[in-house]
Parts: C-alpha cells; sequence; structure tokens
C-alpha cells in the first residue's frame, strides 16, 4: 500500500516533468517510499488530491510544480499529519530556493532526483501557514505594488515563462511608474501604524521579490510570527530605492521602510487595492486580516534549510 504520493503539474515551468517522473519514482523507492502517482488537473484538483492523501494518512505528498502548485498542495494538508516535499520544477520558485533546493529545468534536468533523494531521508518539522482574509498562504501576502505586477504577469503562457526575470522586472517599473502609493492605516497585534505605502508584505520567509534579495533575513519558518512591511513612497525612484536597499541588505536601516512582527494584523485603505498571495493574483479588497497559523503545516526540510528552523525545536 502506498504511503506517499506524488502529484505533477504538466504545466508548471518552462519545460515538461513528465519524461523525468520515473527517476523520482525510483529514488524515492530506493529510499524505502511506496510511491503513488497522480497528475493533477488545475488547482483545485491538486488540492483535493492532497487533502484526499490527508484524509488517507499518507505519510507525505512529493508535489513537482512551482510556487502556485506548492500553495495549492499545502491548502489540502494544512491541519493534517501528512508531510509536504517540494521538488521544484515552476517558473518561480521561491519556497524551494529558501530552503536551498535547486529547481528542475532542461539543462539541470537531474535536479529532480537529487532533490527526491535529498527529502526521502529528511526530517519532518511542522512550519508556520498565514491566513489572509480566511484563505491561507505559504511565504507572502502583499498589497500594492508588487500585487499589482502578479496581477499584470499571471497566468503565464509557456513560452512567456523563459522571459520570467526581464517580464517581471518591466512589469514592475511600468506599474511603478504609474503607481503613487496608498493611505493605509495598520494595526499589528498591540502596534497602529498610518502612512502612504507603495506596498505592504506580509512574510513568513526571507526571500522576496522573486528569490532576487532578502527582505527578513532573520526570519525563522516555525516561530510563530510574521514581518509585516510597509514599504514609503510615491514614484519610481522610491521603488528602485527600495530594490536596491533590499538587494544590499540594508533595508533594515532604512528610514523609508518599517518592519513590524506579528501574530495578527489587520490593513486598511481609503481606496481598493490589488492583493497577491504566494505570488498569485487574489480578489482585490479594501481592507484584510492576516493571522499567523503556528506550526500549521508539516513540511520535509532537507539539511541544508535546518537554520531556517527556530533554534532548539526538534523534528
Amino acid at each position: 500500500m502506498a504511503d506517499s504520493l506524488l502529484l505533477y503539474n504538466p504545466a508548471a515551468g518552462r519545460s515538461s516533468v513528465s519524461p523525468f517522473i520515473g527517476s523520482v519514482i525510483r529514488a524515492l523507492q530506493a529510499s524505502g517510499w511506496r510511491v503513488e502517482v497522480a497528475e493533477t488537473l488545475n488547482g483545485r484538483h491538486t488540492t483535493q488530491l492532497a487533502r484526499q492523501a490527508a484524509a488517507e494518512k499518507y505519510r507525505a505528498v512529493f508535489a513537482i510544480g512551482g510556487d502556485g502548485t506548492i500553495g495549492q498542495v499545502a491548502s489540502g494538508l494544512m491541519g493534517s499529519q501528512t508531510a509536504l516535499g517540494v521538488l521544484p520544477a515552476g517558473t518561480a520558485n521561491v519556497w524551494a530556493m529558501e530552503l536551498g533546493l535547486r529547481a528542475f529545468t532542461w539543462f539541470s534536468w537531474r535536479a529532480l532526483r537529487d532533490n527526491a533523494r535529498l527529502l526521502a531521508d529528511a526530517p519532518i518539522y511542522a512550519v508556520d501557514v498565514g491566513l489572509c482574509n480566511g484563505l491561507p498562504f505559504l511565504m507572502w501576502a502583499g498589497i500594492g505594488l508588487d500585487a499589482l505586477t502578479v496581477r499584470k504577469l499571471e497566468p503565464r503562457r509557456r513560452f512567456e515563462k523563459y522571459l520570467a526575470v526581464p517580464q517581471y522586472a518591466a512589469t514592475t517599473i511600468w506599474n511603478a511608474s504609474l503607481w503613487h502609493g496608498m493611505n493605509l492605516s495598520v494595526l499589528a497585534d498591540d502596534k497602529r501604524v498610518e502612512g502612504h505605502y507603495l506596498l505592504a508584505v506580509a512574510t513568513n520567509i526571507r526571500h522576496y521579490v522573486g528569490g532576487l534579495a532578502e527582505i527578513s533575513p532573520g526570519a525563522y519558518l516555525n516561530d510563530g510570527l510574521m514581518d509585516l512591511w510597509l514599504l514609503s513612497g510615491d514614484n519610481l525612484a522610491d521603488a528602485f530605492r527600495h530594490f536596491f536597499d533590499m538587494r544590499a541588505g540594508r533595508l533594515v536601516d532604512s528610514n523609508n521602510a518599517r518592519c513590524i512582527t506579528f501574530r495578527r494584523a489587520r490593513i486598511e485603505s481609503e481606496t481598493p487595492f490589488s492583493l497577491q498571495m504566494d505570488g498569485e493574483p487574489m480578489l482585490g479588497a479594501q481592507s484584510v486580516q492576516i493571522e499567523v497559523i503556528p506550526e500549521g503545516l508539516r513540511a520535509l526540510v532537507p539539511p541544508g534549510a535546518l537554520h531556517l528552523m527556530r533554534p532548539g525545536i526538534v523534528p
């Protein structure tokens, strides 16, 4: 009887993973996993398959795809004892990048097999999950400039994914030249803040902007906390300044950026704003409620990512 489910998204990334599924199965089987395989049809189907695996008490679901696929699987596994194993093969693989996993491409086709070998014997840790207006996210919930960019880009056809980085940069620059920010009122735990911001982003991980920079270098995946970053400004120059500060590791010292560590936060605006979660566009809103679900998801954590776990916590 199978004790793990291997889910793969045939539309993820720049190249099809289908020819390489066999190597992943063999790698997992070599470490004692009994594997069942399923191809996903869409996001809802992905979450349903993961939820079914959790209900049947599978030890793990190994998900092949990008951040969208990973988030959909995580949604189905939340609150269960079934662990998430991430085998990155998408356009953006920021969650996997956080864990130090190299993504599959046709030029690094062995990455799927190598990652499967790493995760096959990896310890399982419980990691935090965010809820934004009742919907789960693993990495970020963002409003403002980043959400505008995501809304313009997603979904993308496969040939467009070869231009992912320049397309993301060009779209962000275009939006920043037109976007003049928003007035926000923020209540994060017992801290109240008001101001004019280009964007606000709640983050559970260290990486941001598609993995190009670190926004919260001291973040842990299982500390029951998230960081809310508020980036001031109203023009393209301000956006560039924040980006270069982030790339250089100076954002924490910037007078134009504020970080609030929180467990529960509410953000309200005078006008509706765009919203993104884990790089996926969501319906716009005029207010969001964000909260942390401590250790809401079990995950296979490769040895190179154990520094992301709060010291003193054992699997």
